[in-house]
């Protein structure tokens, strides 16, 4: 399984959302020093959740690292988050 659809599953059955994007943006770290040149290392997730509500955005952040820690650790090398809760501005 890629790592983008891996990161897609653990979200999706973890937060249940009603909006999941995950975007892979590996392609604009290409050639950097710090690009481990996998295709596969950099992310940009979107989600919203009511699993969010009433946290703070370093709690929603907490609970989606902890999720893909495993991710982190390996192959992951940047993910950029945004999360909301339903009603919140996307």
């Amino acid at each position: 399984m890629s790592v983008e659809a891996t990161i897609r599953e653990k979200l999706q059955r973890t937060f249940q959302p009603t909006r999941l994007d995950v975007i892979n943006e590996s392609h604009l770290h290409a050639g950097h020093r710090t690009s481990p040149g996998t295709g596969e290392s950099h992310f940009r997730v979107s989600m919203v959740s009511a699993m969010f509500a009433g946290k703070s955005r370093l709690q929603r952040h907490r609970l989606v690292n902890d999720t893909l820690a495993a991710e982190l650790a390996g192959k992951v090398h940047a993910l950029a988050l945004e999360l909301n809760a339903p009603g919140e501005k996307v």
